[in-house]
């Protein structure tokens, strides 16, 4: 077989390994990469002053040293490029920037209600040009905008393709994007969420990821990846019927996973999650109850795809900060008693995620692609 790799190939290779190689090191000296990379010392150096010309390192500083010139340390410049996460809510708008390390370094919030009309596009589009401006930030710095949406979007991010809680199906990407001079998409914000877990996590490769938020989302890790499936709506358990004869559900059937095992199904009207959470936490009999029917209907569902996908369940959302490991292990026990192969080994576990993690998993894929082009 011939080999077609070209002098020009192995240059990019080699560009690529020493960018790579600080960015997961943090800091490096070019003795170090040299080292580890089993390179030159004048191919190491041609190198660095690329990566250092082009604005995507710098020196950091310098190691001590015990004999002879202290070694220059070469870091990564995190916000040689960004990207911008905006989570779309019904009355509110929450915006975020992310450097290159996947770090927040600066989040707005604006009251801003939701409308399908050309108005409120083109307000949310200049609201976003305007926290760009402040970041003071070129340009060709920013890789583009996810807009995280309570709805299920195309591959491609340019359409939503189910939208019936807030935005409209068969929306168009082009309503942001005509007012944006940069590269916009849609993500469905579940998947925004498994995005960050994935981020945050180096120690899971397959897995169901539940974000239980007011409504309920889900979605499916295979090798490190969201599935999305053949059109889009793989991961969308909320709507997996749970009682045929159940609760109307959004989608227009009744008894989905949504309407047992979201924090609307969980809570009364006016009522918080930290106003129940510290009723169950003071053992109210009438919230312990509450909590257990809860968890008995998650339990249900969670067997049902555990029995289909044999993989670990993480619970993520707004939930998340108030669960604790004894819920866990209710759950757990609850699964066992309904499953036909109960098992002592434990699969379910509380997101690693931060609080912001819809936001950060919106920005989160233009930096991956970025990362992946070096």
């Amino acid at each position: 077989m011939e080999n077609n790799i070209t002098f020009k190939d192995i240059k990019k290779s080699n560009y690529s390994a020493i960018y790579h190689l600080i960015y997961q090191n943090g800091k490096l000296s070019k003795q170090e990469i040299a080292n580890l990379l089993h390179l030159s010392l004048p191919t190491v150096t041609q190198n660095l002053v690329r990566l250092e010309q082009e604005g995507l390192i710098e020196k950091s500083g310098q190691f001590e040293s015990s004999v002879g010139r202290r070694a220059a340390a070469y870091a990564i410049c995190p916000q040689a490029r960004i990207s911008i996460g905006v989570e779309i809510q019904k009355s509110t708008v929450q915006l975020l920037a992310i450097d290159l390390l996947g770090k927040a370094f600066q989040q707005k919030r604006l009251s801003l209600g939701y409308a399908n009309e050309d108005y409120y596009y083109k307000k949310l589009s200049q609201e976003v040009l305007a926290f760009i401006d402040a970041l003071q930030v070129k340009e060709e710095q920013v890789l583009g905008i996810g807009f995280a949406v309570q709805g299920l979007t195309s591959n491609d991010g340019k359409k939503i393709t189910y939208g019936k809680i807030l935005i409209s199906t068969g929306l168009d990407i082009e309503v942001f994007s005509q007012h944006l001079p940069y590269r916009c998409m849609f993500l469905h914000d579940a998947k925004c969420a498994a995005t960050t877990e994935l981020w945050v996590r180096n120690d899971m490769d397959d897995a169901v990821y539940l974000s239980i938020g007011p409504h309920l989302g889900g979605a499916i890790i295979i090798d490190r990846q969201i599935y999305m499936g053949k059109e889009g709506h793989s991961g969308t358990v909320e709507h997996m019927t749970v009682n045929p004869n159940g609760p109307p559900c959004y989608c227009g059937k009744k008894g989905c996973m949504e309407t047992y095992s979201s924090v609307h199904a969980l809570l009364t009207e006016d009522e918080s999650l930290e106003s129940f959470f510290e009723q169950l936490r003071n053992n109210s009999p009438v919230y312990v109850a509450r909590w257990n029917e809860f968890l008995n209907y998650l339990a249900i569902s969670i067997n049902n795809i555990h029995l289909v996908l044999n993989r670990e369940f993480i619970l993520g959302g707004h939930i998340t900060s108030y669960l604790r490991e004894e819920d866990i292990n209710i759950l757990h026990e609850k699964v066992n008693e309904k499953t036909a192969f109960p098992s002592n080994d434990p699969f379910i576990y509380i997101s690693r995620s931060p609080e912001n993690g819809v936001l950060l998993g919106a920005g989160i894929p233009f930096i991956q692609s970025f990362l992946n082009t070096i």
